[in-house]
């Protein structure tokens, strides 16, 4: 089982995560620095989990099914040139094939085999680059990314709860922080890249927009 496999649901699943915890601990950060109650800034982050998971999975279905779409596009109009120019088919995919090191009685020799077995199949893969793995699936990516949205912004809501509220402002920044390290490192984990560039990379630009938010609450006096 190659790594592979999971970069469609890693890749919602960590942007989801990553936003729910930037966004909601963002808005929080950006209404206390405003001088709200504690009341008003929980109202605001549960608002901000409800709307952010449901605009995270729309972006990401309709996004991926446009991607869906161009897909099957592709595939309709190869399946129509194999149908009324299969020689023409046959000597693209043999090239393709020459270009990738066999020579050309052995390219034509598979392209023969791979045409019998499966065309479109064969066209979709080596010409086409769509495969098992890169397929498109708008479902999956969207749930994928509402859900680990819906996770990761309920972490800072969580410390909103708990954390006294004069330290509230503190305890969200400090918390989002070490939430998005260990959303770094994990991910890095599953997918297989270097743990601390990933942790790194992840942390400064969250630590970059909940700074930014909480200075426009704290200039404007409006929550940002």
């Amino acid at each position: 089982m190659h790594r592979t496999t999971r970069i469609g649901w890693l890749r919602a699943a960590v942007l989801g995560a990553n936003d729910g915890i930037v966004s909601t601990a963002s808005l929080i950060l950006g209404v206390a620095a405003a001088g709200v109650d504690a009341k008003a800034i929980l109202i605001s982050g549960v608002a901000g989990l409800v709307a952010g998971a449901s605009s995270m999975a729309a972006g990401e279905y309709v996004s991926v099914s446009s991607q869906s779409d161009t897909e099957r596009a592709d595939l309709t109009r190869e399946k129509e040139e194999l149908a009324s120019d299969p020689a023409h088919e046959h000597a693209e995919m043999a090239a393709i094939y020459v270009k990738r090191g066999l020579d050309p009685a052995l390219a034509a020799a598979v392209a023969t085999q791979l045409t019998a077995h499966d065309a479109l199949g064969a066209h979709a893969r080596d010409e086409l680059g769509i495969t098992d793995i890169s397929t498109a699936r708008p479902l999956q990516a969207a749930l994928s990314s509402a859900l680990a949205f819906s996770l990761g912004a309920a972490l800072p809501l969580l410390v909103v709860l708990l954390a006294p509220s004069h330290w509230l402002a503190w305890a969200v920044a400090g918390s989002a922080l070490l939430f998005l390290s260990v959303l770094g490192a994990l991910s890095a984990a599953v997918g297989g890249a270097p743990v601390l560039m990933a942790t790194l990379r992840v942390t400064l630009w969250g630590a970059l927009a909940m700074a930014m938010t909480a200075g426009i609450g704290a200039l404007f006096g409006v929550s940002a």
